[in-house]
């Protein structure tokens, strides 16, 4: 044993390899070293850069973790060529193994994507109250995968991003006014005039109504059983419902009390005796 280790040892061509696979070994070793620690300050620093422009806390971290994975892979690849490893097979089959993970997980990098172009973008925000994807609510928060909203029930949704991304978005919070609409029906036995002047009265006296655009109190229809009545208000988005609850109720009342009669449909039945 001792002898064929003293043969080995005393081969000059066996020496020379065994000085070149360690200085080939030991290059491989500097070469992830140095490497990684240049992947880090860099990944490091776009990371800021990426926070300081106001981008999502998800979306720069998610970037910071793929792009530190991409970049060391990248230099452990490096590393094992000046090793003398023959890469080419092993990118090849990576490459074929993430195209099978990436058929086999199409909806959910569909959702990233969405979810992506949704942080980007913005059309909204948490905070917002929208309607998307056949779901209205408050936005409480937005992840790369989904999107979380509250119903005014206070049921919690969860929803695909690449079903928001993909349809209609109706954000109601993106502007700080809204118009508001009321359809209001009086008999055709009614004055119109005084309806108009007692809606105008109620407008009036509410303060939350803003008063840089006019309201308008116009005659929208003539219905089967009503004079329909169109009332549009200016107010501001965090009393849009509030406001409409309380002018449908006042403007009830103070019908009620004027004489102002609010129709219903009514249908005459009439019965014939046969002989």
């Amino acid at each position: 044993m001792l002898e064929k280790l003293n043969e080995l040892l005393a081969n000059d061509n066996l020496l020379d390899m065994l000085l070149v696979s360690a200085g080939k070994l030991a290059l491989a070793l500097v070469i992830y070293v140095i490497g990684s620690w240049i992947v880090r300050r860099l990944v490091v620093l776009i990371n800021r850069l990426l926070l300081a422009r106001g981008i999502d806390q998800a979306l720069a971290s998610f970037t910071h973790h793929v792009l530190s994975t991409v970049l060391k892979f990248a230099i452990i690849i490096i590393a094992l060529e000046q090793v003398g490893i023959d890469t080419t097979s092993l990118l090849a089959l990576l490459g074929a193994a993430g195209l099978a993970v990436g058929l086999a997980l199409k909806d959910s990098l569909s959702n990233f994507a969405s979810g992506v172009m949704l942080i980007l973008l913005k059309p909204f925000k948490a905070g917002d109250y929208i309607e998307a994807a056949g779901v209205d609510g408050t936005v409480e928060k937005i992840t790369l995968f989904n999107t979380i909203m509250v119903t005014v029930d206070n049921k919690e949704v969860i929803v695909p991003n690449a079903q928001i991304y993909g349809g209609t978005i109706i954000n109601y919070s993106a502007r700080p006014t809204r118009r508001l609409d009321l359809l209001i029906g009086i008999s055709y036995d009614d004055d119109i005039k005084k309806a108009r002047d007692l809606i105008a009265a109620i407008l009036a006296a509410d303060a939350r109504i803003l008063t840089d655009k006019e309201p308008v109190i116009a005659v929208n229809a003539l219905g089967e059983s009503s004079i329909d009545l169109t009332v549009r208000v200016w107010v501001k988005g965090s009393d849009y419902f509030p406001l409409k609850w309380h002018l449908l109720e006042t403007i009830k009342t103070t019908f009620d009390a004027n004489g102002v009669t609010i129709p219903f449909p009514q249908r005459d039945i009439h019965l014939h005796q046969s002989a």
